[in-house]
């Protein structure tokens, strides 16, 4: 036992947790996002004598009542955030009970088979091929990664050489999209390819490239879902290319991708199908809890060589068992399928196909309300859930105008009742609320525009 503490405190321990986070969830509607911190920037000494469970997790959620970010609720409208389905949350909290190590089949049969199962759900809702491999990551960044590894590797047997055993002896080249994502060129960077080495180029530019490669194998990166404005890359036409001039195409999908859940947005992403690799997160519009993320890989072979290792005590693969170790940079693994499988078999495709529609007709809301308002200005179209826009009043000259949004941004966070951060966009400071989560609703969209409006008083704007 450790001191202060019996078998009877994890019961209480977890009593006490549950109680206290469905009182936190009960008030998160009406919570401000970012309430005042008590606590930041508290330091203290490593504890030399015990407190227990009960003690320490009462002392954590008072500190985490008053300090926490609500990123879970319906005004959260940065970074793409999603919060946690019901079905998910519980899925979740009971993965951390269950404690399955989500290597192989020796380790967890029981979260292996809810992986396949779940990626195989994924697939169907993506509109995916069946015969491509999957595996659950931490995010999109690590997705991508993923995705990218196994391009690297098909790259790099063109070229006759097995990059994993016998390391880099050359770089291939890698051609973007003006959408291109941190996340996408950070894999790059950890790849051993070189973040700037990527020719980022416009849509239309691609082709050209690889013409002039005349016919050395190259990695083309797109996006589906840019982050400021939710565009799309033409994914079709881009697929025609990499077919045409044997490159590896890697769509970065990390919300966007959701747009082929309903009929009136899978126009945004046609050609998805055809790409080689596909990188989305589930924190974000499959509302399942941080951290998630899932790669899809169009030729199992290659996304197995990137990442396999073996050990005598690990184990080996046995027909229908991959071992999901051997498919993404992490062997250590949590039983993130849990709540991926409970979100979707709880709420289905209908019920993200309804989601997705109403957080549509939501930015296409808070588009008009924005247009209405001659104090705003909007940056860009709208084919997704992405608003982007600026404040920009009469009397303040373009120059100042950087400025007095950053300003603005600035107190929008600090305030808190909507939660939106800046972005730049066509060379301009801008806002960039992005709607994703289940719980978000008409009235959470109808509070930006008088709260930046209220608030571009006291920043100074006119």
């Amino acid at each position: 036992m450790l001191p202060g503490d019996d078998r009877n405190s994890v019961a209480e321990s977890l009593q006490l947790v549950a109680t206290e986070a469905a009182r936190y969830l009960d008030r998160l509607d009406e919570a401000r996002v970012r309430p005042p911190s008590l606590f930041g920037g508290r330091r203290e000494p490593l504890p030399e004598e015990a407190d227990g469970a009960l003690a320490t997790l009462r002392e954590l959620i008072e500190m985490a009542d008053a300090e926490s970010t609500r990123s879970a609720g319906p005004r959260f409208f940065h970074f793409v955030m999603g919060g946690g389905t019901p079905a998910a949350l519980g899925a979740d909290w009971l993965a951390g009970a269950l404690d399955q190590i989500a290597l192989n089949w020796v380790s967890s049969p029981f979260a292996m088979r809810l992986e396949q199962v779940a990626l195989d759900w994924l697939k169907e809702l993506f509109g995916l091929p069946s015969t491509w491999s999957g595996v659950l990551t931490t995010g999109a960044t690590t997705a991508n990664f993923t995705g990218l590894a196994a391009g690297r590797r098909w790259w790099g047997l063109r070229r006759g050489i097995d990059v994993e055993e016998e390391g880099l002896t050359a770089l291939p080249p890698v051609l973007a999209t003006e959408f291109v994502h941190v996340s996408a060129t950070k894999a790059l960077a950890m790849l051993g390819l070189g973040r700037g080495r990527v020719h980022v180029l416009p849509p239309e530019g691609v082709e050209e490239a690889l013409r002039e490669l005349d016919g050395e194998p190259a990695i083309v990166l797109a996006t589906a879902g840019d982050v400021n404005t939710g565009a799309c890359d033409p994914l079709a036409d881009l697929a025609d290319l990499a077919e045409r001039y044997g490159a590896w195409l890697h769509v970065d999908g990390a919300f966007g991708l959701f747009a082929a859940v309903s009929p009136s947005t899978r126009h945004l992403v046609e050609g998805v199908d055809r790409a080689h690799s596909v990188s989305v997160d589930g924190h974000k519009w499959l509302n399942v809890p941080y951290d998630c993320g899932v790669a899809f890989v169009h030729d199992p072979g290659l996304h197995y060589g990137a990442f396999t290792t073996s050990a005598a005590y690990l184990g080996g693969e046995d027909g229908d068992r991959p071992v999901f170790g051997n498919l993404a940079p992490e062997m250590s693994r949590r039983a993130r399928a849990l709540p991926v499988w409970a979100t979707l078999h709880a709420y289905g495709r209908g019920g993200y196909r309804r989601m997705v529609e109403r957080h549509v007709e939501l930015a296409q809301r808070l588009a008009g309300q924005i247009d209405a308002e001659p104090r705003l200005e909007r940056l860009a179209d709208v084919p997704l859930n992405v608003v982007c826009f600026r404040y920009r009043p009469d009397g303040v000259a373009e120059v100042e105008l950087d400025e007095l949004n950053r300003r603005l941004g600035r107190a929008v966070l600090e305030d808190g009742r909507v939660y939106f951060g800046t972005t730049v966009q066509d060379s301009k400071v801008a806002f960039r609320p992005a709607i994703v989560n289940w719980r978000t609703g008409s009235a959470d969209v109808d509070l930006i525009v008088p709260v930046v409006l209220e608030l571009a008083e006291d920043v100074g704007g006119a």
